[in-house]
């Protein structure tokens, strides 16, 4: 319903994004768990370069309603990804400015002042007003991660059984998410990253420079065992026909 002045049936347009507040003034529970939010965004990021169709974002506010909007009690999740959309930069996810679209996969990082919340509130905000299909829960400290996927009919989460070694499938992403230990900005912990389906962590930027290192360092020591042997070969038996021995 538009929004009305008090002086006239005029309707007035609901707020936006220019005009909602956007930061909620809370930070991120430590260091590891910013650190993990921005390894699954960046990540899923440089996956989808190519795609304009993906929108990921995290620590954002989401407005849903009218109501919420004025009271703007609610904080965004910790990583959320909405498909079908465009990519563009937001400010907020205001979802009567996105044709009613919501988040297809939120994500939320436990911690102890955020937990109640995250089980509570939030799980039947995404649940019966978001209708969020997928939601999962990972806390950065245990390693422990839950998946939950989204029962239409009763409109609440079910248990999403793990695959047997511990990761599990989104449905709506094509994708996999599993605990790997790795080292990402200094930290060497587990961490929660995506999967593909043949069993890939994808990579993040600097993984990305690594592994072309690797590559091209392998192709160099590779070209240099072919020219020690042809010149082993051209010592013993001469060049080669049609070769240029210098």
């Amino acid at each position: 319903m538009p929004f009305q002045s008090e002086n006239s049936f005029i309707p007035i347009p609901p707020p936006g994004e220019d005009e909602l507040p956007y930061d909620d003034g809370e930070p991120m529970e430590s260091e590891r768990h910013r650190a993990q939010m921005d390894l699954l965004i960046e990540v899923l990021k440089l996956f989808w370069r190519d795609r304009d169709d993906v929108y990921v974002a995290g620590n954002m506010a989401i407005y849903f309603s009218e109501l919420q909007a004025k009271k703007n009690d609610f904080r965004g999740p910790d990583v959320f990804v909405v498909l079908d959309t465009n990519r563009r930069e937001r400010k907020s996810w205001v979802v009567w400015q996105e044709d009613g679209r919501t988040p297809d996969v939120v994500i939320e990082l436990l911690s102890e002042s955020t937990e109640a919340v995250d089980r509570g509130d939030k799980m039947r905000i995404y649940a019966k007003l978001l209708h969020v299909p997928e939601y999962y829960l990972f806390d950065p400290f245990s390693g422990v991660l839950e998946a939950y996927v989204l029962d239409r009919a009763t409109r609440s989460y079910l248990p999403m059984p793990p695959e047997t070694n511990g990761d599990v499938v989104s449905a709506c992403l094509g994708l996999r998410l599993g605990v790997r230990h790795g080292t990402y900005r200094g930290l060497a912990v587990d961490w929660l990253r995506w999967i593909d389906a043949h069993g890939r962590v994808l990579q993040t930027g600097e993984e990305q420079a690594r592994a072309a290192e690797e590559q091209a360092r392998a192709a160099g020591d590779e070209a240099k065992r072919l020219a020690a042997r042809l010149a082993a070969y051209e010592k013993q038996f001469g060049p080669l026909p049609g070769g240029d021995s210098g």
